[in-house]
């Protein structure tokens, strides 16, 4: 579609190139910036720059953050005995907004799926039990999702800390299989989490 302006072409472009996004939606986004007072267009312009340099990745919990350790592990009045494990920031997002778990976190980075060739190698999982090692955990909350991919995954790092006394919980199953946890009300995430389940090791299982 030939456009008036080239300006214009490319940030609709820019605008389509994002998940879910097409280019009606982008069209209306840049149409509606283009609309804006300047300043308010160059502030949103500066906040994306800040967003693609300054933003960094916790060392301890692998969420985004805005300096070495994110504000959640560096606050001293959470939980320091109980963490919980998540497939992705959306997720350590989804539990944070019902505001009902005050311990830590560890951020997976995905989940163990085989058919696409992810291993645990490729995840955050290293850094996990190398963790779960250095500090005296009392609790470890498997915050996974519902699915094949979260269950193997689940099973695996559970397997791996069958000998240290920790004990391994997940969510109550008020959140459907197949589901992912940014979806999930909140009533049934917060549920989930306050009746969460002692994790069951079966030995044939998945290894």
């Amino acid at each position: 579609m030939n456009q008036t302006s080239k300006i214009l072409e490319e940030a609709v472009n820019s605008f389509s190139s994002l998940p879910g996004i097409g280019r009606k939606t982008a069209m209306r986004l840049a149409l509606h910036l283009a609309g804006l007072d300047k300043n308010k267009s160059i502030e949103l312009g500066q906040s994306i720059i800040r967003l693609a340099e300054g933003l960094m990745t916790c060392k301890s919990c692998f969420a985004y953050s805005d300096t070495e350790l994110c504000a959640i592990c560096s606050d001293e009045k959470r939980d320091q005995s109980i963490i919980c494990v998540v497939e992705s920031i959306r997720d350590l997002f989804a539990i944070e907004e019902i505001q009902s778990y005050r311990g830590r976190y560890h951020v997976l980075g995905g989940l163990i799926s085989p058919i696409d060739g992810i291993g645990p190698e490729k995840l955050n999982i290293t850094e996990l039990f190398d963790k779960l090692s250095a500090n005296k955990y009392k609790e470890m909350i498997l915050a996974i999702r519902p699915t094949i991919e979260g269950d193997t995954t689940a099973y695996y790092i559970s397997k791996h800390l069958s000998n240290q006394d920790i004990k391994i919980s997940m969510l109550a199953r008020g959140v459907s299989f197949g589901s992912e946890l940014e979806y999930a009300d909140e009533l049934t995430l917060s549920r989930s989490l306050l009746n969460r389940t002692p994790y069951p090791v079966h030995d044939n299982q998945l290894t």
